[in-house]
């Protein structure tokens, strides 16, 4: 049957019949006092999610654009940056830095472990001549399902006086990021994730120290010089057209995030993580990572016995499920469950049924049939 696909990957994420409505709405003028109201409030709203009174600075562009203007805007040619890098995005941060002709040191880890703290504060403890002018930290590895100790990390970055500029392209909207409570300077994000809106904006939130830097920073930018889009937010406005239905439909997404509140808004992604973990145990699936740093965002599993794309393909053709694939060197070997954004307990219980029908299908007799559904079912009623 015809639109009735259900997207259970980590971007694009499901939209909100209500978000869809508010981006069909005719087009206004950029320059128009109507349209300087909503951006005002979407941009208020924005600092309540990311829990900041800095300045909070919209693009039209995906979160690569995002993280590519936060690193661009407050560093010179040469300068050193230290990146953290444990699955695919983290790679991508130090490619940019690269080309760019920054200095890049690496903190790495295998992909699907965590990054270890202690090896940044060793690194920073040891640059005695200040030289690390930034640490570039994913903190929520969308490629492997990790998400990354950040706060510990940002302590040791604070310490040491860099600046921290931080990918949450899959963390906000998912779990908390309080930005001002934490110290982070430059944090980026993008639409199509927790924010259950189309692809199309990055989010860029950029503290005082930052600002400091920019004054003397030299890499070149036009487009993504954010020095303009600070000047222009603080008139409601934007340097160059902005994408203005998407701006609509993030009012109306961001509305119904501050109905839901943060602390459940938060408390929804941790159950739906730990009812997608309970139930790929139980249908017998390795999962590509520990427990004690999944993401609230995507699940990664590693299946045995049963082929990750034949599980993928007969999801899609069967169920009309999505599923993500592994990247790079996963490919082929790993599968992940998104569920962030607007995936609610019923869009878990019916994935991991339609799971169950695709592993008894490709014969995986790993598991008690119902076993998964089951189990996430005892997590959701708790």
């Amino acid at each position: 049957m015809d639109d009735k696909l259900m997207l259970m990957i980590p971007g694009p994420t499901p939209v909100p019949e209500r978000v869809l409505q508010a981006m069909a709405k005719h087009p206004i003028g950029h320059r128009s006092a109507d349209f300087s109201a909503i951006f005002a409030e979407v941009t208020e709203n924005l600092k309540w999610l990311h829990q900041t009174k800095n300045d909070l600075l919209i693009l039209a562009g995906s979160g690569t654009a995002a993280m590519e203007a936060g690193i661009i805007n407050f560093l010179s040619t040469g300068d050193k940056v230290l990146v953290g890098t444990n699955g695919k995005f983290g790679e991508r941060w130090g490619k940019v830095c690269a080309a760019y002709n920054l200095d890049v040191q690496y903190i790495t880890a295998e992909w699907g472990k965590p990054l270890d703290p202690n090896e940044f504060k060793q690194a920073l403890e040891a640059d005695t001549a200040k030289d690390i002018k930034a640490v570039i930290i994913t903190h929520s590895e969308t490629s492997t399902g990790v998400i990354n100790d950040l706060p510990t990390i940002n302590q040791y970055i604070k310490a040491h006086g860099a600046l921290s500029i931080v990918d949450t392209v899959t963390s906000l909207g998912a779990c908390s990021v309080p930005i001002d409570e934490w110290g982070l300077d430059v944090v980026a994000s993008g639409s199509q994730k927790g924010y259950m809106i189309p692809p199309g904006l990055g989010f860029v939130s950029v503290s005082e120290k930052a600002w400091k830097a920019y004054e003397t920073a030299n890499l070149p930018k036009f487009y993504f010089d954010l020095g303009p889009y600070r000047k222009n937010a603080a008139k409601n406005t934007t340097p160059f057209t902005p994408a203005i239905n998407l701006i609509f439909a993030l009012h109306a997404a961001l509305g119904m995030m501050k109905q839901e509140g943060l602390e459940t808004l938060f408390a929804r992604h941790d159950r739906l993580r730990s009812a997608t973990r309970a139930a790929v145990k139980a249908m017998g699936l390795p999962l590509f990572g520990p427990d004690e740093c999944a993401s609230p965002a995507v699940t990664a599993v590693m299946p045995t016995g049963v082929e990750a794309e034949k599980i993928r393909s007969i999801m899609r053709k069967k169920f009309d499920i999505a599923l993500a694939g592994g990247q790079d060197s996963l490919k082929g070997k790993i599968f992940r469950i998104g569920h962030l954004g607007f995936v609610t307990d019923r869009d878990l219980l019916t994935a991991i049924a339609a799971l169950e029908a695709t592993l008894q299908e490709l014969g995986h007799t790993g598991a008690t049939p119902g076993a998964g559904v089951a189990a996430a079912g005892e997590v959701l009623n708790r």
